[in-house]
């Protein structure tokens, strides 16, 4: 097929058999390792923040938190717009741009942290720039909605974004090892003198950025030459506006920033609550375990919620999450924490991973939710059905964007939130209490909205 796809029908069995299926996939194996690329660029300020005053950056701990939790502000701020833009510019082009963009924050960085005497306000630019990153799941998970059937949708978007968000774990193992050598020799740069104590050595953080310039360079091409524009699913933004008035839009929205949101406000947050809580501990050997359960989850909910039901597998999770947040307040505070260390690791691991289920499992009611409300609106028949699919298809790729534009600002809330409360209370289990009181609210909204027997869309 060209790369411009004139006709394109997933719910046409004989269709999706005889070619629907291997474009789709083809789409999706180029679309997911560039939403790894996307959020390894997202997250590198998580990991760089952390070694930021050990190489004559002298930040205070509300600074590092404002720089670890901009890219989810910025991120969640620029999926607004990028939620839109597939059905405006297609798929294939808009993934090209986006990803290319992302050259910007990864040189950036690498030549910001090699000048002493660059100031804080161009940290909080470059942080801010990352978030093109987070901006980029938006559309990708809006463009490969539009590829698969009703019927695949949840296990399809659960592989894209579980994929992509080992892109997390990726910025977590591979950062701190590229920063060690002279990775990139000479064209590289000169290393900086990392100071901890007494103990002293060279490190080359500027590699935080540049490791990421050849993946990026790679998955740019990867797009422009293997993935397709979609014709059929060509929309302005006036009329994917559409969503903003559906109800469910912003029900779903919540939903979403309580699985997604999580993820990423956990994955952001993580390291510099273990360091402050935990003095001495060497997080970055255990940083990555978290978003890669996350990451393996995900698919795990998508996979569960084609074949039980969105509702169901995400009422599950967020009582899995609401359990552990209050197992972590019962835990305590710092390093007298019940059981330690140890605990509290495994605790977090447990959290990433009921995170991952309940994002799989939104991915599946969104598009689920708006098939059936364009259902129950439209007369019965072949044509009205055929109708409602694709009236609930493009509606449910505009609200799982614009869903995943809110649930991304829990990048930003969950570090601030940690931030605040180590502000006001010399710790973090302050910030656990409103977590608590959230997920409780995930629970009931989605009980009310999409389980109980009366629901308006039982799902």
């Amino acid at each position: 097929m060209a790369p411009q796809i004139a006709y394109w029908e997933p719910e046409d069995r004989a269709f999706w058999a005889r070619e629907g299926a291997r474009v789709a996939r083809r789409n999706l194996l180029v679309s997911a390792p560039a939403l790894v690329v996307a959020f390894g660029v997202w997250m590198l300020w998580s990991v760089v923040v952390v070694q930021l005053p050990r190489i004559g950056f002298y930040f205070s701990p509300n600074q590092l938190f404002w720089l670890a939790a901009l890219p989810g502000l910025a991120g969640g701020t620029l999926r607004l717009f990028f939620s839109f833009m597939v059905p405006m510019f297609g798929g294939r082009t808009w993934t090209t741009l986006s990803t290319a963009a992302l050259l910007v924050p990864a040189i950036g960085l690498g030549l910001a942290v090699q000048d002493p005497a660059t100031g804080y306000p161009t940290f909080l630019l470059l942080a801010i720039a990352a978030g093109i990153g987070g901006g980029n799941f938006a559309s990708s998970m809006a463009n490969i909605s539009f590829f698969y059937p009703a019927d695949h949708k949840g296990e399809a978007l659960g592989w894209n974004a579980g994929i992509g968000n080992l892109g997390v774990s990726l910025a977590q193992i591979v950062i701190p090892l590229a920063t060690g050598v002279a990775l990139f020799g000479a064209f590289g740069g000169a290393p900086q003198t990392w100071t901890d104590g007494s103990e002293s050595r060279d490190i080359w953080l500027q590699n935080a950025g540049f490791i990421w310039v050849p993946l990026i360079v790679l998955a740019t091409a990867a797009a422009w030459l293997r993935m397709d524009d979609l014709e059929p699913v060509r929309a302005s933004a006036a009329d994917q506006a559409v969503v903003f008035l559906r109800p469910h839009t912003w029900i779903l929205a919540w939903l979403y920033l309580g699985s997604f949101g999580s993820f990423i406000g956990f994955a952001a947050g993580f390291p510099l609550v273990a360091e402050i809580e935990f003095a001495g501990v060497d997080i970055f050997g255990y940083a990555f375990v978290g978003p890669l359960l996350a990451a393996l989850a995900r698919p795990a909910g998508g996979w569960l919620a084609d074949r039980c039901g969105g509702a169901r597998v995400a009422l599950a999770s967020f009582t899995a999450l609401a359990l552990i947040v209050f197992a972590l307040l019962l835990q305590g505070a710092g390093a007298q924490r019940t059981g330690g260390f140890a605990a509290f690791l495994g605790l977090f691991a447990l959290l990433f991973v009921a995170s991952g289920l309940a994002n799989g499992a939104v991915f599946q009611l969104i598009p689920a939710v708006f098939i059936g409300a364009a259902r129950r609106s439209l007369a019965a028949g072949p044509e009205a059905e055929a109708r409602a699919l694709r009236e609930g298809t493009l509606e449910g790729a505009a609200a799982l964007g614009l869903a995943s534009a809110i649930a991304a600002f829990g990048g930003f809330f969950i570090p601030k939130a940690y931030g605040t409360a180590m502000a006001m209370t010399g710790g973090t289990l302050a910030a656990l209490y409103p977590f608590l009181v959230f997920y409780l609210s995930c629970i009931v909204v989605t009980w009310w909205f999409y389980v109980r027997r009366r629901a308006e869309i039982a799902c």
